[in-house]
């Protein structure tokens, strides 16, 4: 009984705790110079013009004109100076932005390293300690050093980033927001010297700079807000308002040539809509294994792992209640459409199947699922 009060009293001191958590919005860009230090700056004048308590903790305009006038008018919490091996170093200063307890305070270069006797080692994690304090944090980060994403990145730029930020920091992110500027806009900034020293300009045009590059790091900065923004309509938003995703759902029988169509038409749609599919086998008392054919057997296991090659999620189930087996997979999986093959059958056999079908139209009906016959 006192452990079960304990336990009580623990969520309820978590539940305060969260409800008094400081809000983060984080500016996400495919590359430097795209514009996210500057959005950040303009934030922070509109709240300052709104009666909002906002401070510039840490940020880095790396002398961009621009970026750098919009600096005048706002409150900035010094930075906290460090010697390290004979140099002297400037780190953001988390004691006195706690002590000072701004409502909103700007973080720029959240993937940032923090110099040898900090608090903590990277700022992400100062991050985290200012939220916990009930302080709402503004900040910005590039794709590349995105935790999960590092050896695709190295892969694109050949370049190895080092300072990386776990995946969990954008989870927790109340607000993301991507910074988007086509390849040709990017390159035409670089060119204008509005994102690096030109002395710069020629070696970064040859290196990271290049189209093709960029329209990779575009892409994956695209997908990776999309994906998060995903998430969170999943999570906060009532299921019987939000807008369903695009689910598919295979299903096949032992016909080797109808399966193989309606594995690779349907793996096609799943492309097309960037979503989850799943194959659904329904194996019957009469195709048990020690009724069916061996070849038939052979056919099906192929198929079932060209599914899996294709990336699909392979169901195998048991069932004389083929119909009520594929509805009860839909309603479990959220399926938007279902796709079976062509039916290979007689008069008869129509006949006598034409209620089981009927069924099947009606609880999809209901549901509003789609239905697809593929030839």
């Amino acid at each position: 009984m006192e452990d079960n009060k304990e336990d009580s009293v623990r969520k309820f001191l978590e539940l305060v705790k969260k409800s008094r958590r400081g809000k983060l919005k984080i500016y996400i860009g495919m590359s430097a110079g795209v514009g996210k230090t500057f959005r950040m700056l303009q934030e922070a004048h509109a709240l300052l013009r709104g009666g909002v308590n906002v401070q510039i903790g840490y940020i880095e305009t790396h002398r961009r004109e621009e970026t750098h006038a919009l600096l005048e008018g706002l409150p900035l919490i010094p930075r906290r100076k460090i010697f390290y091996r004979g140099k002297e170093l400037e780190e953001m200063d988390l004691n006195s932005i706690l002590s000072i307890h701004p409502d909103v305070v700007i973080v720029d270069e959240l993937a940032h390293t923090n110099a040898e006797g900090s608090k903590n080692a990277k700022r992400w994690q100062d991050v985290f300690d200012l939220l916990d304090a009930g302080i709402s944090v503004i900040s910005a980060v590039n794709i590349q050093h995105l935790e999960s994403i590092n050896e695709e990145i190295e892969h694109i730029t050949g370049v190895a980033v080092t300072e990386r930020i776990p995946d969990k920091i954008l989870e927790i992110a109340d607000e993301i927001v991507n910074i988007d500027l086509t390849a040709d806009e990017l390159v035409t900034r670089l060119k204008e010297g509005k994102i690096y020293d030109k002395s710069k300009i020629a070696t970064a045009l040859g290196n990271f700079f290049q189209p093709e590059r960029i329209l990779q790091l575009r892409e994956l900065a695209l997908k990776e807000v999309a994906h998060q923004v995903e998430r969170k309509v999943s999570l906060e938003v009532p299921k019987q308002i939000k807008l369903r995703s695009e689910r598919f759902l295979a299903c096949i029988s032992s016909n080797a040539d109808t399966a193989k169509v309606v594995i690779r038409k349907t793996a096609r749609l799943a492309s097309y809509y960037r979503s989850p599919w799943i194959v659904l086998y329904v194996q019957s008392s009469s195709e048990s294994g020690d009724k069916i054919k061996l070849d038939k057997q052979r056919h099906l296991i192929n198929n079932l792992k060209l599914a899996t090659e294709l990336g699909a999620e392979v169901l195998k189930i048991k069932s004389d209640q083929v119909t009520q087996t594929i509805i009860k997979v839909a309603e479990e999986k959220e399926i938007t459409t279902i796709c079976i093959g062509k039916p290979h059958l007689n008069l008869f056999q129509v006949m006598m199947r034409t209620a089981i079908f009927n069924q099947l139209l009606r609880s999809l009906a209901m549901r509003d699922t789609d239905l697809v016959i593929l030839s």
